[in-house]
């Protein structure tokens, strides 16, 4: 996240955010009971993610499952529909050694073999954030490119990954060497691993992204270097709402279109954004609504990315709603994986939902339709799946789907609801 130089961090921040692991937590999960399972590296255990398209890691949102009181994915999934899951972060242990939080290392660490084989065995897939605010990174003290990225390859073959996020925050990116090393880290992985998903996330300011990271761009293209896209966290810089995060979206765009000299429709195919449910570190407020008005720019714009810091947070605080900033709350009134659900939809699925016991009145049978009457779009069908934009009729207005939907009555329900109405007919 964009900080003012001359800003001390946040208390807490390496908490809730990008920051350094203090202390990971060494007990165990319990996510595999009777003990720890062994991440398999044979084709089985890849089989299920196989599937996953592209859109799953571009909606991954940041997991820890080792620190802030860690949710069961496979929970989360169960109640959401998510598939893919960014793990965060890895750091330099000294001597150029990737580490979970800088202090677990790979080559030891149990926790992360099981959530992996945990999420993988119901169909899904993570995508592994290196970086983070605060902490040394192995650009920082791995000396080159080729060194840096020889660190990151033993993440990717230790898990068998086809994503890696570089998460390139401070103090890292106000390091000149250092963003030289991990571009060209990304560079090299690229190359290396055909059909590897690259993400590069930094700071978002109001300007769009600030000038360390318009430099980051400009190394990148120095490099001649093209991640799956740019994005960028507009959030603990001034911003209040979601019009302020699209319209940093926006700048952002025109700095993509400056740098790389592509026009406005390609840069927005190059950009992402990830945003921070609830409370921020500068105490700002992202509250669903303002998830949903990003999300339909981001659709509407046809953006790369939409995910967001994180599935720790996805949840009530007890007690006091709003405590002050938490590492696994929102500190906003909410339900469970409220946030998770806007991923969901950006990967292009619909959340699950309890059924009702009754259908609400006026509803056909699943094996009736609607009269059509005066209208010339198609009858809702109750057993057809719509995507965004698919336009029907029903009861005498007519809809078009906001995204995908099976089984959800045409209503005029607003912002929240699936369905817009376009009016009667």
């Amino acid at each position: 996240m964009e900080r003012n130089r001359l800003r001390s961090p946040a208390p807490g921040r390496h908490r809730s955010r990008r920051g350094t692991l203090a202390a990971v937590a060494t007990a165990a999960l319990g996510l595999v009971a009777g003990g720890v399972v062994a991440l398999s590296t044979g084709t089985d255990a890849l089989a299920a993610t196989d599937a996953l398209g592209s859109n799953w890691y571009a909606s991954a949102p940041y997991l820890m499952p080792e620190d802030n009181s860690p949710p069961d994915p496979a929970a989360v999934m169960d109640a959401t529909g998510q598939k893919a899951f960014q793990l965060a972060f890895i750091l330099d242990a000294g001597g150029c050694r990737p580490a979970w939080g800088g202090t677990s290392s790979i080559d030891t660490d149990t926790t992360m073999p099981a959530v992996i084989q945990k999420i993988r065995a119901k169909g899904g897939d993570v995508s592994v954030s290196v970086g983070g605010y605060g902490g040394n990174k192995l650009g920082q003290s791995c000396g080159t490119p080729e060194a840096t990225a020889a660190g990151y390859q033993k993440v990717i073959t230790k898990y068998q990954l086809k994503a890696i996020d570089f998460d390139l925050e401070e103090p890292e990116y106000e390091n000149t060497a250092a963003i030289h090393n991990e571009i060209g880290a990304a560079r090299i992985l690229q190359r290396d691993n055909p059909g590897l998903y690259v993400s590069i996330t930094t700071a978002g300011t109001n300007a769009g992204t600030g000038w360390f990271g318009t430099q980051m761009l400009n190394e990148a293209k120095s490099q001649g270097f093209t991640p799956n896209n740019f994005s960028i966290m507009p959030f603990d810089g001034g911003f209040n709402g979601a019009s302020a995060q699209t319209d940093a979206l926006v700048k952002f765009n025109q700095i993509l279109q400056t740098t790389f000299g592509w026009n406005e429709a390609t840069a927005y195919a190059h950009e992402g954004v990830s945003l921070m449910n609830g409370r921020t570190d500068a105490a700002e407020y992202f509250r669903q609504a303002d998830f949903q008005t990003v999300l339909d720019f981001a659709t509407a714009h046809k953006l790369a990315r939409y995910t967001y810091w994180s599935v720790n947070r996805d949840r009530q605080c007890a007690g006091t709603v709003d405590p002050g900033l938490s590492g696994s709350c929102s500190s906003v009134a909410q339900n469970d994986w409220d946030f998770t659900k806007f991923t969901v939809r950006f990967a292009g699925a619909t959340p699950p939902t309890t059924p009702p016991t009754s259908p609400p009145p006026g509803s056909p049978s699943p094996s009736q339709t609607p009269p059509q009457g005066n209208c010339t779009q198609p009858a809702w069908s109750p057993t057809t799946t719509y995507t965004n934009g698919n336009a029907v009729s029903y009861q005498g207005h007519n809809y078009h789907a906001k995204w995908w939907t099976l089984n959800e009555v045409p209503t005029a329900s607003g912002q929240w609801g699936v369905w817009a109405d376009d009016g009667p007919c």
